[in-house]
């Protein structure tokens, strides 16, 4: 498996420049950063929740995990993490563990963590375990839209 094909077509339909890195498969998104070469705080991954309300995708560096408390305070939803069976759906071109941190590109609400606002660049895994996608960091926040940001995460 290459690109997700929505990936490709999200990143093509906003006129996006972007470069592919090929690295050996790797299991996690950590394992992928090193495997490219890439620092972690650059590589983006996503977290998918849920609740009744629906799914909500949330965009953080790999070497941070989401608070979810403060996530749900600030959200004010009962959120909770989607199960794998769930994201075999929701992400059909893309392997478990391989989702693109692009909720937009699936029709899904999306957040994301103010440590990225300053990245000069961004790496994210774009449907497989053997590449990386790098774009520039301004560029990557584009592709969120109007998506809702803030501070909900804290250092692995």
């Amino acid at each position: 498996m290459h690109i997700a094909n929505r990936v490709r077509d999200y990143l093509i339909q906003r006129g996006v420049v972007y470069d592919v890195i090929v690295h050996p498969q790797t299991r996690c998104s950590q394992e992928s950063a090193a495997a490219a070469h890439v620092p972690g705080d650059r590589l983006v991954k996503s977290v998918v929740l849920e609740d009744d309300n629906g799914y909500l995708m949330v965009v953080l560096p790999s070497t941070r995990r989401v608070r979810l408390g403060v996530l749900r305070a600030e959200m004010q939803r009962h959120l909770r993490l989607a199960m794998e069976a769930e994201l075999k759906d929701l992400f059909g071109d893309c392997e478990l563990g391989a989702i693109p941190p692009l909720g937009p590109a699936y029709g899904m609400e999306t957040v994301w963590d103010e440590s990225l606002e300053n990245a000069p660049e961004v790496y994210f895994e774009a449907g497989d375990h053997e590449e990386l996608i790098r774009i520039d960091g301004k560029a990557f926040l584009g592709l969120l839209g109007s998506a809702r940001h803030g501070i909900f995460s804290a250092h692995i």
